[in-house]
């Protein structure tokens, strides 16, 4: 069992910065591919990022030079920096664990594990 929170949320002005945190409770954090899923207010929840085991990073066209996802596994923590913050980027943003990183950028509904989620809000 994989248990995520996210932290780090909040209001930020356009071109502004916010840093996503995702704490995972669970001695296999390492094993696992985690990534970031954003939902904005009547769309679908989509990818933004994804990163394995072993560092390989993978990011949605969208927030490609903006945003960057790293993983601390000594201390359970996955982060996304996300940077040059634009309006659209306003979305609920999700923390995902799943030991199989092709399910992360594939298919989302077979992710294994979701946290909470924390609201990010860029205003124009």
């Amino acid at each position: 069992q994989v248990q995520l929170v996210e932290s780090g949320g909040g209001l930020v002005q356009a071109g502004g910065s916010l840093r996503l945190s995702c704490e995972a409770s669970g001695r296999t954090f390492s094993s696992y591919a985690m990534g970031w899923f954003r939902q904005a207010p009547g769309k679908e929840r989509e990818f933004v990022a994804a990163i394995s085991w072993s560092d390989n990073t993978y990011y949605a066209d969208s927030v490609k030079g903006r945003f960057t996802i790293s993983r601390d596994n000594a201390k359970n923590t996955l982060y996304l920096q996300m940077n040059s913050l634009k309006p659209e980027d306003t979305a609920v943003y999700y923390c995902a664990a799943d030991p199989q990183l092709i399910i992360l950028r594939t298919t989302p509904f077979r992710v294994g594990y979701w946290g909470q989620g924390t609201r990010v809000t860029v205003s124009s």
